[in-house]
């Protein structure tokens, strides 16, 4: 019995899902919607050409034979063998700022449909963006 309080009042406090990979995200945003900074474009030229082949001037994701822009991220990579669609960046480390800062509010989470969120953190926003916070705080500042 103990236990299985425990464990409902964990599950209780815990509402918002670490990322599941679905991907919805750099599907959406992949095809010509992110930026990167001078920063990083820099650092690509200089130490990581694999990814700067696809910088054209300071923007970013374009096919570096032809110049167009790609319609996703040439580094989203759909893991094999999971049943369900998993997605894994192959520059994790590396990734643009706009991809390291993603989600950065509630809002944009339910307007993308990300599977992160629970019915029950809408109802406190301000309890479900701090939650927000605690998990993307290796990845970006928090929200103030």
């Amino acid at each position: 019995m103990i236990h299985f309080l425990l464990t409902t009042y964990s599950e209780a406090i815990q509402h918002m899902k670490d990322c599941n990979q679905c991907g919805k995200c750099c599907l959406k945003y992949g095809d010509g919607a992110l930026s990167a900074t001078a920063a990083e474009i820099d650092m690509w030229e200089l130490f990581e050409p694999h990814i700067y082949q696809y910088v054209k001037g300071n923007d970013i994701w374009f096919d570096p034979d032809t110049g167009v822009q790609l319609t996703r991220c040439p580094f989203l990579e759909v893991e094999p063998g999971q049943g369900k669609e998993k997605y894994t960046c192959a520059i994790y480390l590396s990734r643009p700022e706009d991809c390291r800062h993603y989600p950065g509010h509630i809002a944009e989470m339910i307007r993308d449909e990300c599977e992160m969120i629970e019915v029950i953190d809408l109802e406190d926003f301000d309890k479900a963006q701090s939650k927000l916070d605690d998990l993307m705080e290796d990845s970006r500042p928090r929200r103030r």
